[in-house]
């Protein structure tokens, strides 16, 4: 909304500003309030930035801070908007863990080791990510490699091993974890229909 003052000048601030300040026509504003207003409509612009951020998937405290460092947030401003996502329930690191987790799990299924790489990427606490970290590892190494032991079902022991064992392994999956599923997807793969 545009404010105009009695000087001539005019500066514009939002909808959610003029209505915490409780402004209305004819209402006599010193330097002060005018520094304040601005000031919080600067607040508020760079909040509705990060929802924006926060719109395309859940974030992490960290991706949330470095976001706002980006864009040469001032740190009280930073500290002030994170603080304010956290308590309305925006930003959780446990709940973003738990997102990640299950995202990964069951449209790239990945190892302990290589989860936990990312999430210590986004900035999360270690004790945050170890309890969140799925407990069947063998289960997510044979759901990664299924469709790509399909693919395979005509090569040899030699060549199964050598592709699917490397595949698995890239994915972070322990060596063992992955020599477990590789045998139990050739049995299956060997057991006729």
């Amino acid at each position: 909304m545009k404010i105009h003052l009695d000087s001539g000048q005019a500066f514009r601030v939002t909808k959610e500003v003029v209505l915490q300040a409780g402004l209305r026509t004819g209402l006599t504003l010193t330097g002060d309030q005018v520094r304040d207003l601005l000031d919080r409509d600067a607040l508020e612009r760079i909040y509705d930035r990060v929802l924006h951020f926060l719109s395309y998937r859940p974030r992490s405290e960290s991706e949330v801070r470095h976001y706002l460092a980006r864009k040469r947030t001032p740190p009280e401003i930073l500290q002030s908007i994170v603080e304010r996502l956290k308590r309305e329930g925006l930003i959780d690191d446990d709940a973003f863990a738990r997102f990640w987790v299950e995202n990964r799990c069951t449209f790239s299924p990945r190892g302990q080791r290589l989860l936990r790489q990312e999430l210590r990427l986004k900035g999360l606490a270690s004790s945050v990510i170890e309890e969140n970290l799925p407990q069947d590892d063998e289960e997510s190494a044979y759901a990664a490699a299924a469709k790509r032991a399909r693919a395979l079902a005509q090569a040899d022991w030699e060549t199964f091993c050598r592709k699917l064992l490397p595949f698995l392994q890239r994915r972070g999956f322990a060596y063992d974890t992955a020599k477990g599923a590789v045998a139990r997807l050739w049995k299956e793969s060997r057991q006729p229909s």
